[in-house]
């Protein structure tokens, strides 16, 4: 009978479920052990030697204090948005990020669990006809 309902596999596919769950677990944990590997500091902003962060806040106070003058300003608004945007920009691209020592072994298990469980998860995502 062609109105009978179909069991469906992940992501609506007759992929496996099974293998869907076990690939994200896989990726989970490799994912987890990988980034617990990884240290991330970060340094002062700096530009020609200088101390920069202060004036990355400029226009954010700015907008701010036209805000506060008038809250419907699109021009407070704008500088609102871009300072905040000047902020985060800032703070990454001044973080550094270092892989921590570890052995081979533990090393080829991160990338075995992560890029294993990302093709199981692939995997389960196409048709099983």
């Amino acid at each position: 009978m062609e109105n009978e309902r179909k069991v469906r596999g992940a992501g609506g596919t007759s992929g496996g479920i099974g293998e869907f769950f076990l690939g994200l677990v896989m990726a989970v944990i490799g994912g987890y052990i990988l980034t617990n590997r990884v240290t991330v500091t970060s340094s002062f902003w700096s530009l020609w030697g200088y101390n920069t962060f202060g004036l990355s806040l400029l226009p954010l106070i700015f907008g701010v204090g036209i805000l506060f003058f008038n809250g419907k300003s699109i021009a407070g608004w704008l500088l609102v948005f871009v300072g905040v945007v000047i902020i985060f920009a800032g703070i990454l691209m001044n973080l550094q990020i270092y892989f921590q020592p570890t052995s081979l072994f533990n090393t080829l298990l991160m990338i075995v669990l992560l890029a294993g469980g990302i093709g199981l998860i692939a995997r389960a995502l196409v048709s099983h006809d």
